[in-house]
């Protein structure tokens, strides 16, 4: 066995994550990196070529004072906040989103949303379902997770060794699928653990290798199913996500451009790294990446929370776009963004908006869908959806479906051998395209 030792991360649930990168046949307490690459391979069924980035809103963003303003609604509903319009005829957005508004052609806004539970968990964001469903076996996957098990690591990019999943902030659970196909998660040890460890240099490496490829060529005699043969090329990718240094250099924004970080907000707001780094991570072959940005149940003081970070989200948002459709691969990338659920039209005795889950938004930008409209209407004071109500299953089966994932048949066997579909509503928002 090659091993190149970073930091040992052991959860609670005593299964070592992702960040394992133990380069041979068989690693001692945990899945090697190779064993991670040969089992996101084995049910692998090509695919689109496309991407997805989903950023989730935790905590329940107002969809009052962001993608659905009332003007026209009593004050004690409309709240402090005006709508500004867009570079798209009759769309408009709030006016604390004005770097948005000029890209507006390039996204779209659900904003008749259901289906949606009071739940303080990014399981609906990430998995189209409730928390709830499936709980005693893990729950549903999220749509990352499902990625690796469809389509294995990524296969459109020259060096095939990025991974498929990365969660930039530990949002994301395989559900029921294990973690196998849990996302990889930069944090320290992760980063760590992209990087050859200094005792084991080039021309060691080299060596292990060629002792590897030895012995397996030794065996391959007897192997008439050529599964050494397997066992090498997954071997060989684990040690080129190493050596290449592709996914690393993803990650480290010493060497970004200082104008494009400065567009992206970057000094304003930390968390804006998170968008740059998925723009980076796309173009080095990851197929889904995954994170949170800021904080949104706005139980209190609502108006001057939006104040202070609708703005910084505006900047990074509305520049992940542009910088997608700069490299060529807004096309090719779907960008999600959700919450938990919308907040009370009714502006509480603390300025604040609370739980409301019988209306709410979801954001939909590039992968070639149909852009620059709002989808469906709440009624007057933003309570419920008044025309066209969209459930959040069908946004993901219409995900699903444009990166070439049919929800109509695909299942996924649950561990107690049952198939499960990935969503139960699978009609497609036609007016994405």
């Amino acid at each position: 066995m090659l091993t190149f030792f970073g930091k040992h991360n052991r959860y609670c649930d005593s299964v070592s994550r992702r960040s394992f990168l133990q380069i041979g046949a068989a690693g001692v307490g945990g899945l090697t990196l190779a064993d991670l690459l040969r089992h996101e391979a084995s049910a692998a069924t090509g695919g689109s070529k496309k991407s997805v980035i989903n950023i989730i809103l935790s905590g329940g963003p107002t969809h009052l004072d962001t993608f659905d303003l009332k003007p026209n609604a009593p004050s004690e509903i409309r709240g402090e906040f005006r709508p500004i319009a867009t570079n798209c005829a009759g769309f408009e957005i709030s006016e604390l989103l004005p770097k948005l508004a000029q890209v507006a052609d390039k996204f779209s806004v659900i904003r008749s949303l259901t289906g949606i539970s009071e739940e303080h968990t990014n399981t609906q964001s990430d998995t189209g379902w409730s928390e709830n469903t499936l709980r005693t076996i893990g729950g549903h996957p999220s749509i990352g997770s499902v990625m690796s098990k469809m389509w294995g690591p990524a296969q459109f990019t020259a060096q095939g060794s990025a991974p498929t999943f990365v969660d930039l902030t530990h949002v994301s659970k395989p559900g029921f699928l294990g973690q196998v196909h849990a996302p990889f998660v930069p944090d320290g040890v992760g980063r760590q653990n992209l990087s050859l460890n200094q005792q084991v240099t080039l021309d060691r490496l080299g060596d292990r290798k060629a002792l590897l490829s030895g012995l397996s060529n030794a065996r391959q005699g007897v192997d008439s199913r050529g599964m050494m043969t397997a066992l090498d090329s997954f071997t060989e990718r684990a040690v080129n996500l190493i050596t290449s240094g592709e996914v690393a250099k993803a990650l480290d924004l010493r060497n970004e451009d200082p104008r494009l970080l400065s567009r992206y907000g970057v000094e304003k707001d930390q968390q804006n790294q998170r968008m740059i780094l998925a723009r980076r991570l796309i173009q080095a072959g990851t197929r889904c990446v995954s994170f949170s940005w800021g904080g949104w149940d706005t139980h209190g003081d609502n108006f001057n929370n939006m104040r202070r970070q609708l703005p910084n989200l505006d900047s990074g948002l509305s520049t992940l776009i542009q910088d997608l459709d700069a490299h060529g691969l807004l096309n090719d990338t779907i960008i999600l963004m959700s919450g938990e659920f919308g907040r009370t039209p009714r502006i509480n005795g603390g300025a604040g908006r609370d739980h409301w889950a019988r209306a709410g938004f979801f954001f939909v930008a590039g992968g070639g869908f149909r852009h620059g409209q709002a989808v469906g209407s709440t009624n007057r004071l933003g309570e419920i959806p008044a025309t066209r109500p969209i459930h959040l299953q069908n946004i993901f089966a219409s995900v699903y479906k444009q990166l070439g994932i049919d929800p109509d048949t695909t299942t996924l066997i649950d561990p107690n051998g049952r198939p499960q579909y990935l969503v139960d509503e699978r009609k497609l928002v036609a007016e994405l395209g």
